[in-house]
């Protein structure tokens, strides 16, 4: 039988005889000794800054003082133990007259885990490994079961609910979401009902960085899902944003009528795309592409328009459905371009929100929780996953 964990038995493989993979032992050993060199190099480079400090008496005041007590750190490449340098540093801050200390930006103190293995752990436990298997699972494959035990991982769930319900009712009012980008994503982990989805919303400031507005489970046609959302936001002091873009087919659009009416509606033109195409032969496709590209891409509005007529007279007689797909929504597919062109390419599409597509795999046979968005905070508030915020586009 399949187990995720391998049997202890003699002369199976993976048994725990007392012997271990070679190769493992020469990349933990390779590791050990890479890591041991640059927190060498860390401490020597710290020394020598500040070497020409001196006491009274001309001694130095920042020198080497032997080693900290050994601990085992869980890495990518399993479980290394590390024998940190240790710094005696008599400075003293001027300010505040408390002494200087040293602190390392490799391992930082009481460190057990690497960034890379704290990702890993809820990505594992959205994959449905429930807390009393981390031990055994883990412990195979990095070589050591410090830091993973039970509580350990109960402890980071229960962090990770309290950081969501903090997200979810944290005052906008202090923010202005000049631009909104929404849609809802289907990340199937640990999930009842299999159509409900991830409603999610990122805007984006008027100083040009980027971030997550909000996040509620529900379903992605259904305009009362959005509605909720959306209310909740401006109950919470969001102000209407400028223009909001997203796919045609939400629900999102009769909920934002309703609660930001004064928002312009600019339709995603990666989706819309997708639709036209559906609707045309495969042989039609490279032209139609092509034509689709002169609207989207067009140097203004009105050029933009020329190019949806030609597009009309190109496809509308023999395939009414697909330059219906662009001229019944023509208005809100070319709103971007009433805003300047530099923020075009980013407006006529919904890819700030790609990001949380490339999820955990599915996995149906998981049975879930009814909070859909607290189980799937862990993923999507890691540093690998979350949109990244810059001062400019």
């Amino acid at each position: 039988m399949l187990t995720v964990v391998p049997d202890d038995r003699p002369g199976q493989p993976g048994a725990k005889d007392g012997s271990s993979s070679l190769i493992d032992e020469i990349v933990r050993e390779g590791a050990r000794r890479m890591l041991a060199e640059a927190l060498q190099a860390e401490v020597d480079a710290y020394i020598a800054a500040f070497a020409a400090g001196r006491d009274e008496n001309g001694r130095r005041l920042v020198v080497r003082n032997g080693y900290h007590q050994s601990r085992e750190v869980l890495t990518s490449a399993g479980a290394v133990v590390v024998t940190a340098p240790r710094v005696n540093d008599k400075r003293t801050d001027p300010d505040s007259g408390e002494r200087q200390r040293f602190s390392s930006a490799i391992l930082p103190a009481w460190a057990r885990k690497t960034p890379k293995v704290t990702e890993v752990l809820p990505l594992l436990y959205l994959h449905g490994l429930s807390s009393g298997d981390f031990v055994p699972a883990l412990g195979q494959f990095l070589g050591s079961s410090a830091g993973l035990s039970g509580p350990v991982i109960t402890k980071l769930t229960e962090t990770w609910q309290a950081e969501q319900r903090a997200f979810a009712s944290r005052d906008l009012s202090q923010v202005d979401y000049v631009y909104v980008w929404a849609d809802g994503i289907h990340v199937n982990i640990r999930l009842e009902e299999h159509k409900l989805c991830l409603l999610v919303m990122i805007g984006v400031r008027a100083d040009g960085r980027k971030e997550l507005i909000a996040l509620a489970d529900g379903y992605r046609e259904s305009t009362e899902s959005w509605a909720d959302l959306l209310r909740d936001c401006k109950r919470r002091g969001m102000r209407a944003p400028v223009l909001a873009a997203g796919d045609g087919a939400l629900g999102f659009w009769g909920a934002l009528r309703e609660v930001f009416p004064e928002t312009v509606e600019q339709r995603c033109w990666f989706h819309k795309s997708a639709n036209v195409l559906a609707a045309l032969p495969r042989s039609a496709h490279p032209a139609a592409k092509k034509a689709l590209a002169e609207i989207w891409g067009a140097e203004d509005k009105d050029h933009a328009r020329a190019a949806a007529n030609a597009f009309d007279a190109a496809y509308g007689a023999k395939f009414p459905k697909a330059a219906a797909k662009i001229t019944d929504d023509l208005d809100q597919l070319l709103a971007f371009y009433d805003y300047p062109c530099e923020h075009w390419v980013h407006l006529r599409t919904t890819n700030p929100i790609v990001n949380f597509r490339h999820g955990p795999a599915q996995n149906e046979s998981h049975q879930g929780a009814p909070d859909r968005e607290r189980r799937a905070w862990p993923w999507l508030s890691s540093s690998s996953r979350q949109p990244k915020a810059t001062g400019a586009w």
